[in-house]
């Protein structure tokens, strides 16, 4: 089955890299950017995302590492900030404003 028209991607092509990429690395996370790339192709419209991403999710080898679950909640408890280090604010402190 074709999920990107734009790019002519099957869902065949997608396993094949996803199976490929997990056999040549097996902590690897695999983003789509990652397949396209394999594939030696670039994302153009969009449209296809929510079928690629799907067809992704049920390939059996896509499974994500065990040393990378969580890692993100891990990250902001040892650091004690939930916002990623992001500013609550997009301003610029008083004592730093250009004058």
């Amino acid at each position: 089955m074709i999920v990107c028209h734009c790019m002519s991607i099957t869902d065949h092509d997608i396993r094949a890299a996803v199976d490929w990429m997990r056999k040549s690395d097996s902590h690897a996370l695999i983003t789509p950017g990652k397949i396209y790339h394999a594939l030696g192709k670039k994302a153009d419209c969009g449209g296809c995302l929510p079928l690629f991403l799907d067809t992704m999710q049920s390939c059996d080898s896509l499974e994500v590492p065990i040393l990378s679950r969580g890692a993100r909640a891990r990250r902001a408890a040892n650091t004690g900030d939930a916002h990623e280090r992001r500013q609550d604010s997009h301003r610029l402190p008083e004592s730093g404003a250009a004058q």
